[in-house]
């Protein structure tokens, strides 16, 4: 979660906080914060590409919660660092020749918040060695302001003077994307969310349209299987500013692992976690590099996910007598 996510407000003197910018145009037009930074996002697909839903071949459900700089306050002791809580669930549906999947998330940035839900499908294709999907996903969301909170720098300011309540919007938009897989060895995704960039009639807030670019790739070590090598990358890009995640992790007889990651001008983080009969929990710990280091203890990431494989063929033996055929 990056320092443009914020609407620029003077909370001190001394003190240098960016919490939310304002970005303006000849109506004053509002747009909205960058996509939520999520450093476990090799295995949270579902939550910026709906082309994913299905590609594990099973009923799957992803929860997480991430806490970013933590102990980061205003000059009033306002807890005011982003706070996201997500969950995602997906499946293989063969009647539909795809998936359906969809996400509910809560992201709160200051006195920011949005709360979201988002359903999708995706069609699924067989493209040389892998599978390609194409999704499209639905989306509806609320996003709030407390203005009560806001000490506007200038005393005329066209959107927080005279503010003292809480007002928000429901705003509809839609996102799109493609992904292809080879199983055991990689894939890549391209998605764009927000697409409309659909616009609050209250609080002149706009979506801004964000694209991301993702991949990753699965090395055996030779002569130790038990052990791969599995990189990954993500770009994102809300046509004004480009950011990348780049990550490796270790993993051993794919149920522990251990790895690092780097946030472009962001962060360095840590990963660990453990995947047993589908259950897979995850942790990850973000070290900050920019200018906030010195205001924050870092950040956390808590993942939590579960996997029930889906045994369509059982469902299809049927037993014939020779009598009747």
């Amino acid at each position: 979660m990056t320092l443009h996510r914020y609407i620029n407000v003077n909370l001190g003197i001394k003190t240098f906080f960016i919490i939310v910018i304002l970005v303006f145009q000849e109506n004053v037009r509002l747009y909205s914060q960058q996509s939520s930074l999520i450093t476990q996002y090799m295995f949270s697909n579902m939550a910026f590409n709906p082309a994913f839903a299905g590609n594990s071949g099973g009923i799957c459900a992803t929860g997480l919660i991430r806490q970013q700089w933590i102990g980061f306050k205003d000059p009033d002791g306002s807890k005011t660092a982003p706070q996201l809580y997500l969950l995602t669930v997906d499946s293989p549906i063969k009647v539909l020749h795809g998936g359906i999947g969809g996400s509910i998330y809560q992201d709160q940035l200051g006195f920011f918040k949005d709360i979201a839900l988002k359903l999708g499908y995706a069609y699924r294709m067989d493209a040389g060695p892998g599978d390609l999907s194409i999704g499209l996903q639905l989306g509806l969301q609320n996003s709030s302001y407390d203005f009560s909170k806001f000490k506007p720098n200038d005393e005329n300011d066209p959107v927080l003077s005279g503010q003292t309540s809480k007002t928000g919007d429901m705003i509809f938009d839609i996102s799109a994307g493609l992904f292809y897989k080879v199983p055991d060895k990689y894939y890549v995704g391209l998605s764009g969310e927000n697409l409309l960039q659909s616009k609050g009639k209250t609080t002149h807030y706009q979506l801004r349209r964000t694209f991301y670019l993702t991949g990753g790739y699965q090395w055996v070590v030779p002569d130790h299987p038990a052990f791969e090598i599995r990189p990954s990358v993500l770009i994102r890009y809300d046509m004004s500013v480009i950011q990348f995640d780049v990550s490796a992790l270790l993993m051993y007889n794919n149920k522990f692992y251990g790895g690092l990651g780097y946030r472009l001008q962001d962060a360095v983080s840590v990963l660990a976690g453990v995947n047993i009969k589908g259950l897979q929990v995850g942790l990850a710990y973000d070290i900050n590099t920019s200018a906030l280091s010195k205001y924050n203890n870092g950040s956390l990431e808590v993942m939590v996910s579960y996997c029930f494989k889906i045994d369509t063929d059982k469902f299809r033996k049927t037993y014939r007598n020779t009598r009747f055929l």
